[in-house]
């Protein structure tokens, strides 16, 4: 009942005997004058290939689950790969938030659909933080930057790193006076917090904002905006301003 090779030599036929078999039973069926000892003996041939086809069919059926059952888990990794693909082609790896392109392609969204506000902040004096307490605390402010954005404007609210030291939010809102009152916020709560240690002093960040129609490009927004921060260096940090027609 061993296993044969296929009239092509390249897979085995696991069922040849058993075709055999069958072939014989037939013409012994159709033999009027076949005895009962030569029936009984061939029925005897028809159980022992009937309980190894039984065998052969449950062996592939178990096959059958385990294969399925690899294929189920092997498209949940797939899944899972795909999505940490993802994440990390639109996350910044050392904060969680957005990274550029993400906060461009949120912005430009958003512009798409109303009137936004695109608030970008850059933390003041950033250079000495690192000098004067080293790399490793400066990550700790970035990072303390980007959860005080979170935990005031919530976790849905696209935040973005999109430099060293430099941060959007991505605020839609019809209202400039909103878009104003909602990064003076930011710029109070980022100086109020408490600088994890060694960090002795207070941390503080410059805000510029700028309000847009529906339709404008996200380049003008955000070069306005950054123009707007830039005016807050110049005014003294730790300040909002806000870009002017």
């Amino acid at each position: 009942m061993g296993a044969q090779m296929s009239g092509s030599g390249l897979e085995p036929d696991l069922f040849t005997e058993e075709a055999a078999a069958l072939a014989a039973a037939r013409q012994l069926h159709a033999d009027d004058g076949a005895s009962g000892d030569e029936q009984r003996r061939m029925l005897g041939e028809l159980i022992v290939h009937y309980e190894r086809l039984m065998r052969e069919t449950r062996r592939l059926i178990r096959r059958s689950d385990r294969a399925e059952r690899d294929m189920h888990v092997l498209n949940r990794e797939l899944q899972a790969l795909a999505g940490q693909l993802e994440y990390r082609a639109t996350h910044d790896p050392l904060t969680g938030a957005l990274n550029r392109g993400a906060v461009i392609e949120q912005a430009s969204s958003c512009l798409a659909r109303g009137d936004m506000a695109l608030i970008v902040l850059d933390i003041d004096l950033f250079k000495q933080v690192n000098d004067d307490f080293g790399h490793p605390a400066g990550d700790a402010v970035i990072r303390a930057v980007v959860d005080s954005l979170q935990a005031l404007l919530g976790q849905d609210t696209p935040i973005g790193r999109v430099g060293g030291e430099e941060f959007s939010v991505v605020w839609p809102t019809s209202s400039r006076e909103e878009a104003q009152q909602v990064a003076q916020r930011i710029c109070d709560a980022i100086a109020a917090r408490r600088q994890p240690a060694p960090i002795t002093r207070p941390v503080t960040v410059s805000v510029g904002v700028s309000w847009n129609r529906a339709g404008t490009a996200f380049e003008h927004a955000y070069s306005h905006a950054d123009q707007a921060l830039y005016q807050a260096k110049r005014d003294g940090r730790n300040c909002v301003r806000v870009w002017q027609d």
